[in-house]
């Protein structure tokens, strides 16, 4: 099966890998040490960033990671892997109607979030179909609305600063339209067991331009119009995403710190990327399910994680695979290793 990296995978290795930062750790409290122990780690140094204005976006905290910064969409793509259709300009990025969600190629969990956004004016349309559009965690599976409510009457559960359809904002703080809104979310992922099993449910925080809408708030589920699904489970990290709501709603100065314990960046790229790599390869065989790559080893199934658009890992074992495209763009070759040592495996199937 032939494959060659598309433009947005190639720059994807030049712009993207070179701008990653660590994850937040951050001194982790240990409720076992005794009050004020001297060998406790100091917090990491954060320069803090600074606020936006009418006319100007603020500059972003030194440990975050930019997901936009008014000149490019290096770090969006479509929803199938290819590259973001909307377009960029004055510092902005604009929906382009029918063109579809766009998504990070970087996967997040718990997080926190920056967005601002802007409403079309001269304001068009009422209720639903005034300046929609929302932002998404869990790839599009949990939604922070994004509409003008200004003057704007609509179902509450639908309105700005919603978790759409499950909790209304604790109040309207919108501006009017073509004025520029901030959104800081506090994301907690979902957490899942082995087998499956919901433990703990998704959760939000949500401050509206600078006021508290969302506390704490937990979802019983994916958000959805007309359905209220239960959870199914997902890995921990997944996209971020934007909507296409057919409106042309601008978004600037987009960036987030991750929260928890630092660890490898996590990317989900197109699944034809991911079709060019199953197969047999001596033992182990890879497979495609949904948007991520299992590999099968000494008879155990794990799930393979993209550190890049070659590079593999899992979780609950050290097992590291690299793909090995030759001239041509075909991987009849790749890398792994269990914990050490390398070996190299040629496709037979």
């Amino acid at each position: 099966m032939q494959t060659t990296l598309s433009p947005v995978h190639g720059f994807f290795l030049a712009a993207v890998l070179a701008t990653i930062t660590p994850g937040h750790g951050g001194a982790q409290p240990n409720l076992t040490r005794p009050s004020h122990d001297r060998t406790q780690p100091s917090p990491p140094v954060v320069t803090p960033g600074t606020s936006s204005t009418p006319t100007q976006p603020g500059r972003p905290p030194s440990d975050a990671i930019v997901l936009f910064d008014g000149t490019d969409l290096s770090q969006w793509v479509s929803q199938d892997g290819s590259s973001a259709p909307w377009k960029v300009r004055d510092g902005y990025m604009e929906c382009v109607g029918g063109t579809g969600y766009l998504r990070t190629l970087r996967n997040f969990g718990d997080c926190q979030l920056h967005v601002e956004w802007a409403a079309p004016v001269p304001a068009e349309g009422v209720g639903q179909g005034r300046g929609n559009s929302g932002v998404f965690f869990g790839m599009t599976r949990y939604e922070v609305q994004v509409l003008d409510s200004y003057q704007n009457n609509t179902y509450a559960d639908g309105s700005a600063g919603s978790l759409y359809g499950q909790h209304p904002p604790l109040v309207n703080a919108c501006r009017p339209p073509g004025e520029w809104q901030t959104y800081d979310i506090l994301y907690t992922a979902p957490r899942f067991a082995a087998d499956g099993a919901l433990q703990s449910p998704a959760r939000f925080t949500v401050f509206h331009n600078g006021v508290l809408i969302q506390h704490n708030a937990e979802l019983t589920g994916p958000t959805d119009w007309i359905d209220r699904a239960p959870y199914a489970p997902h890995a921990e990290k997944q996209p971020l995403a934007l909507q296409d709501h057919r409106n042309p709603v601008r978004f600037r100065n987009i960036w987030v710190r991750e929260l928890g314990p630092a660890g490898k960046p996590e990317f989900t790229f197109a699944d034809r990327l991911l079709d060019s790599y199953t197969g047999t390869f001596g033992s182990l065989e890879i497979a495609r399910e949904g948007h991520q790559l299992t590999a099968k080893v000494g008879g155990k199934k794990l799930w393979l994680f993209a550190e890049s658009p070659t590079r593999f890992f899992a979780k609950t074992t050290d097992v590291q695979i690299e793909f090995k495209p030759d001239a041509d763009g075909k991987v009849n070759e790749l890398v792994w290793s269990v914990g050490e040592g390398a070996n190299v495996a040629k496709r037979t199937r």
